[in-house]
């Protein structure tokens, strides 16, 4: 019997393209605690870490209630400006309804690790129509930060998949650094918020410069 294998995708940078509204909504939390916000590239930077820690990056001098602070009130805007029709909707990156329905095809289970809470993440996946494929969700809402191996962890509980048969896909130096502490096969993508040579760095094991690649890359997991 063929062991089974997961591919664990994050979300941000990865599957969608969410920068413009994740750079609006973190501009607004800023502006409401009178504090000048960071430019775009920076926020850009911090995609994927959970919004407390994504805050210390952001804004370093601040104390860390501070830091509690900017994380509530960017849920608070985000959650205005969705509701308000402020916000553009996530665009999938091209080709990634086709790369689901192959893996599913060859087999994969599958699977999100996001810093995404779970109502985002859910709501971006119905919106897709893309909920069917994923068999576990892993948010902050119930792990620490990336890098921490937790949600790779909690998702190989889940699935019973061991970790040399696991791939995290990942755009960002944070997802790889992720999948290498929990054992996995680190796969970086190019078209995200971190570069190339960054994902290297940080223990990516190859890196898919079009989403066409990805099941080329992934029979060396």
């Amino acid at each position: 019997m063929t062991r089974p294998r997961l591919a664990l995708f994050d979300c941000d940078g990865t599957l969608v393209d969410s920068q413009a509204n994740i750079c609006l909504a973190a501009v607004e939390a800023f502006t409401m605690a009178d504090l000048t916000p960071p430019p775009a590239p920076a926020i850009r930077r911090i995609v994927g870490l959970s919004l407390v820690e994504a805050m210390r990056v952001l804004a370093p001098d601040q104390p860390d209630a501070m830091h509690h602070q900017l994380a509530s009130d960017y849920k608070a805007a985000f959650f205005r400006l969705r509701t308000a029709g402020a916000m553009e909707p996530e665009p999938l990156f091209d080709g990634i309804p086709a790369l689901l329905d192959h893996l599913a095809g060859e087999g994969w289970l599958m699977g999100v690790a996001t810093g995404k809470s779970d109502r985002g993440l859910n709501r971006v996946l119905a919106e897709h129509g893309l909920s069917h494929h994923f068999v576990t969700l892993q948010t902050a809402d119930r792990h620490p930060s990336k890098p921490d191996p937790s949600m790779v962890l909690a998702a190989m509980a889940e699935t019973g998949v061991s970790a040399q048969d696991v791939a995290m896909i990942g755009d960002t130096s944070f997802d790889m650094a992720m999948g290498k502490a929990a054992g996995a096969f680190a796969v970086g993508v190019a078209w995200g918020y971190h570069d190339v040579t960054e994902l290297v760095n940080a223990g990516a094991e190859v890196v898919a410069q079009e989403v066409t690649d990805l099941p080329a890359l992934l029979v060396q997991a």
